[in-house]
C-alpha cells in the first residue's frame, strides 16, 4: 500500500503544480458550456427537463473533463519511459500491479478533481443539484469514470513509446467514445442502429449515472449503469495490469 499511496501523491503533486495543465484542461469544457448551453439554451426543447438544455449537458461536459483527463494520464508512463524513472521505479523490489494501480488511482483522482471543477462552474451557470445524496451519487460514477479510462490509458501506453503516435491513438479513439456517450444529445429519439452503439459505449453509463445523480433523471436505469460501469472498470484494470506487466524497457 505504501508504494501505490507514494505513486498517488507523486501523480497529484505534479497535477498541482501544473498550473498550465490544470488551466488548460478547462478550456474545451467551458467552452462547450457557454457555447452550446447557452447557444441552444432557448432553442432545443428537451420533454421533462426542468432545468432546459444547459442542464442536460453539463452532466455529459463533466464526464467529457473526466474521460479526457483521465486517459491522457496514460501519458506518464511514456514520460517515464523516456526520462527513466520507471526503470527505476519496476527495477525497484515492488509488484508492477502496485506502480500500476498507483498510476491508476493517481490518474483518476486528478479526473475527478477536474470533475469537480466544472461541477463548481456549472452551479454559478444555474444548475441546480437534486439532492445531496444524488450528489455522492455522482462523485461515485466520475470515480468510476476516472479509474476505468486511466487504466485504459494506461493500457494504451504500456505498448508505446512515442508521446505523438499516443496522442493520436488517443484521440481517434476517445472522440467516439465520447460522441457516441449521449452526454450533447437524449439516446432515446436516436435511430435503432445509432442507440444500439450508443448502449455498446461505457461512456453511456456514466454519463447518465451523473445525469441521475445531479439531475435526478437519466434515460439508463442508474442501477444498470452502475452494474455496468463497474464491471467495465474491473476489465480495464485488469487489461492494464496484464499489459503493464509485460512492459519492457
Amino acid at each position: 500500500m505504501d508504494i501505490i499511496y507514494t505513486i498517488w501523491l507523486r501523480n497529484l503533486k505534479r497535477y498541482i503544480r501544473s498550473k498550465s495543465r490544470l488551466l488548460g484542461s478547462l478550456g474545451m469544457p467551458i467552452f462547450l458550456m457557454l457555447v452550446l448551453g447557452y447557444g441552444l439554451n432557448s432553442v432545443v426543447v428537451l420533454p421533462g427537463m426542468e432545468q432546459g438544455y444547459i442542464g442536460f449537458i453539463i452532466p455529459g461536459i463533466i464526464s467529457m473533463s473526466v474521460l479526457f483527463t483521465s486517459v491522457f494520464a496514460g501519458i506518464q508512463i511514456i514520460w517515464d519511459k523516456q526520462f527513466g524513472f520507471l526503470k527505476e521505479t519496476l527495477v525497484a523490489p515492488v509488484s508492477r500491479l502496485e506502480i500500476m494501480l498507483g498510476q491508476t488511482f493517481g490518474g483518476a483522482t486528478t479526473a475527478v478533481i477536474q470533475g469537480l471543477i466544472i461541477f463548481v462552474l456549472s452551479l454559478f451557470m444555474g444548475l441546480k443539484v437534486s439532492s445531496i445524496p444524488g450528489f455522492a451519487i455522482a462523485i461515485v460514477f466520475m470515480i468510476l469514470i476516472g479509474i476505468s479510462f486511466t487504466a485504459f490509458g494506461i493500457a494504451i501506453a504500456s505498448r508505446m513509446d512515442d508521446m505523438h503516435g499516443f496522442q493520436l491513438i488517443i484521440n481517434f479513439v476517445i472522440f467516439p467514445i465520447f460522441g457516441l456517450s449521449g452526454a450533447l444529445f437524449p439516446i432515446d429519439d436516436l435511430p435503432l442502429w445509432v442507440r444500439s452503439l450508443t448502449l455498446l459505449d461505457p461512456l453511456t453509463y456514466g454519463v447518465e449515472g451523473i445525469r441521475y445523480g445531479l439531475l435526478g433523471t437519466s434515460q439508463i436505469d442508474p442501477l444498470i449503469c452502475f452494474m455496468v460501469l463497474s464491471g467495465f472498470t474491473v476489465v480495464m484494470v485488469m487489461i492494464g495490469s496484464h499489459l503493464f506487466r509485460k512492459i519492457s524497457i
